[in-house]
């Protein structure tokens, strides 16, 4: 035995974790602590070192629309198993009564069509996105606040043992499922101290457009918000969250950020599905101002934009493609005409090779194609050429 008296550094992460928190911050935008606490987790259960017998993480994100609670479990679903579809939804405004949890864990025997009542929390439905890397669940409930008190009632054992017993008293395991739910509760509060007064300059509207909150109005929103879940909630289904997390509202400059992660995911769209008939569409600044303009709403945050920009960008494309005035290979420059107050479609080139247009796209698709590892390249282009489809 050597002894040696080495200084070691536990605020490093592996190699996993880290990956996973690269891919987070290039996909979320402005929700930095919930990053980080999605990344302990995961650093905690990929060392094996979770609390034997409880889910891997259970999560309670607390906060407004459009902030991106929904957003950050698809995700991670997309960065750990390659799918952000693998997140099982569970819409809790669908048991706002109590007779409606037969739906999650299917009716007992005897009772009239207990055979055709399949349960949506079966182990089966949770396994069935595993992968042979990653064997991890993802189960949301989201707006967990419009459940009724029998829902939340189920929920501490899954929460507390990992364990959910269905109507014919077969046992489902969430001993390897990351657990989120979303609440609204506290927006209303959240948005007073943001902005107290209407029709009055609030203190805190510049930090707020600017995206760069005070640590001081962050801990008072996050207060808020946490007060009000204990208000709403019983205590003990609060104490067996792992980790809640206030999701603070987005200013302009993280808009603009979650804008350029939408068009990215719109220019990966007319490459996925347009096969020989792939283009290149390059917005210009004041195209974005108007976009932002249009789908950006400081009650809603963001949750507009994603409308704007199929209304204002996407449907006018496809209108293109249909008629032929858009085709494979063409750069097509979209802008905005102050004067008609819409977005204009100009034809800059056409006949560009698959290669070219990949280099013309780079910046954009590997800020998303980087998060999950699966870079667009020139083979991918020949296959789109040949009317293949990519694997974007």
């Amino acid at each position: 035995m050597v002894r040696i008296n080495a200084k070691l550094d536990p605020t490093k992460t592996g190699r996993d974790a880290e990956y996973l928190e690269a891919s987070l911050r290039k996909l979320i935008v402005g929700q930095d602590e919930a990053i980080e606490q999605i990344v302990n987790i995961y650093q905690m259960h990929s060392t094996g070192m979770n609390a034997p017998g409880r889910p891997v993480g259970t999560f309670l994100f607390l906060g407004p629309t459009g902030t991106g609670k929904t957003r950050i479990v698809e995700a991670t679903a997309e960065c750990l198993v390659r799918n952000p579809r693998a997140v099982i939804k569970i819409d809790c405004g669908e048991f706002q009564h109590s007779h409606e949890i037969a739906k999650l864990i299917g009716s007992p025997p005897g009772y009239l069509g207990h055979r055709e009542t399949h349960p949506l929390l079966s182990q089966e439905v949770l396994n069935q996105f595993h992968t042979d890397r990653c064997k991890i669940s993802f189960v949301l409930f989201d707006e967990i606040e419009k459940a009724s008190d029998a829902l939340w009632n189920l929920l501490l054992g899954i929460l507390d043992k990992a364990t959910l017993t269905l109507g014919d008293n077969r046992k489902v395991d969430f001993s390897r499922a990351l657990i989120f739910m979303t609440s609204n509760v506290g927006a209303a509060e959240m948005s007073a101290i943001l902005n107290p007064k209407v029709g009055f300059a609030s203190p805190h509207r510049a930090e707020m457009e600017s995206g760069a909150v005070g640590d001081k109005t962050k801990r008072k929103v996050s207060n808020s918000g946490i007060e009000a879940a204990r208000r709403k909630f019983p205590p003990e289904f609060v104490n067996r969250a792992d980790k809640i997390v206030v999701f603070k509202p987005l200013g302009q400059d993280q808009l603009r950020r979650v804008l350029d992660i939408e068009l990215g995911m719109v220019q990966q769209r007319v490459f996925d599905s347009s096969g020989v008939n792939a283009f290149v569409f390059s917005p210009t600044d004041s195209a974005k101002d108007y976009l932002l303009k249009e789908g950006t709403d400081v009650k809603y945050g963001a949750r507009p934009l994603k409308r704007a920009i199929e209304k204002l960008l996407v449907h006018p494309m496809s209108n293109l493609i249909a008629t032929d005035q858009v085709r494979g290979g063409d750069m097509v420059r979209v802008d905005f005409d102050g004067d008609d107050g819409k977005l204009v479609f100009l034809k800059e080139a056409e006949g560009m090779p698959p290669h070219y247009m990949q280099q013309i796209t780079a910046a954009s698709l590997n800020a998303l194609n980087g998060a999950t590892g699966l870079l667009l390249n020139e083979e991918n282009a020949r296959v789109a050429a040949r009317g293949g489809r990519k694997n974007l």
